[in-house]
């Protein structure tokens, strides 16, 4: 398969900046019938049927995009993968200023220490107090991230200044509970209270599952064999009552709804893996 098989023209006011208001107006192909019909997410309680179950992604966007400097040279960095402790995987633009040892100074009490750099522009790097030099503790990072980290928006939201305040809540769903994500799970982005709460009166089922999406998502692919491409890897989990819910319904006839491509991708993965949906399951 080619990358030139997905050519297709897009026009620029095709693409959203922002979310539509009330979200649940966004435009839904529905492809359930015979013919394609045009309708908007809230028409969904009329589209699933009572026993279905919707499975979503409550994943929470951390503010993973950061500017420093390294001496005279400035650092963007995009959280990529976390490693554990304060050592987390990124994507740096210059890669090629980060070397070993190098400190990335983002505010004064915030810091990197470039510990390696690997292929396609990933750095390990390490959280630092920049006046001491000590590994920061996992409250210190993430109040560092807040203090100085920006929401990661999609290359294709044109923000010439950088992301807004009323992007911190936009690029949110409303399931947004774990926090780890660098990208949205944007089919999620579409739910309002009032949805779900006529979505549960019609009888169809809500369940989570838990996918970090990863800083890959924002990566072009550069080759033109598809199989050539390389994918990053994401952390992700269904916790057991969700598993549970998820095989219930199956067998009752009802019909499993992944909202979006990253929760349909932790459920395929762990399918593929086990051959069923076990009563739990972590990925990668």
């Amino acid at each position: 398969m080619k990358l030139s098989d997905f050519d297709y023209e897009l026009p620029q006011e095709a693409i959203a900046s922002e979310p539509a208001r009330p979200r649940d107006s966004a435009r839904l192909l529905d492809l359930t019938g015979t013919d394609m019909a045009d309708r908007r997410i809230s028409d969904l309680p009329a589209i699933l049927k009572d026993g279905d179950l919707l499975v979503v992604n409550d994943t929470r966007v951390i503010p993973a995009r950061l500017s420093g400097r390294r001496g005279g040279a400035g650092i963007s960095i995009t959280l990529h993968r976390h490693e554990g402790g304060a050592r987390w995987c990124v994507f740096a633009r210059p890669a090629r200023k980060c070397r070993p040892d190098d400190v990335i100074l983002f505010g004064p009490e915030f810091a990197a220490r470039v510990e390696g750099r690997g292929a396609g522009g990933e750095v390990r790097i390490e959280f630092i107090d920049p006046a001491s030099g000590t590994v920061l503790d996992a409250a210190a990072v993430q109040a560092g991230l807040a203090a100085h980290g920006r929401m990661p928006l999609p290359p294709y939201i044109r923000r010439p200044d950088g992301s807004t305040a009323a992007d911190e809540k936009d690029y949110q769903t409303i399931f947004a509970a774990s926090a780890g994500a660098v990208a949205a799970p944007t089919a999620g982005l579409h739910f309002t209270p009032r949805l779900m709460t006529v979505l549960d009166g019609a009888g169809i089922g809500l369940a989570k599952v838990t996918l970090h999406v990863g800083a890959g998502t924002f990566l072009p692919v550069t080759v033109e064999n598809i199989a050539d491409h390389r994918m990053h890897a994401e952390w992700g989990q269904i916790p057991a009552y969700t598993a549970a819910r998820i095989n219930a319904t199956r067998q009752a006839g009802g019909r499993v709804v992944a909202v979006g491509t990253t929760s349909l991708r932790i459920l395929e993965a762990c399918h593929a893996a086990t051959g069923r949906v076990p009563a739990r399951s972590t990925c990668y």
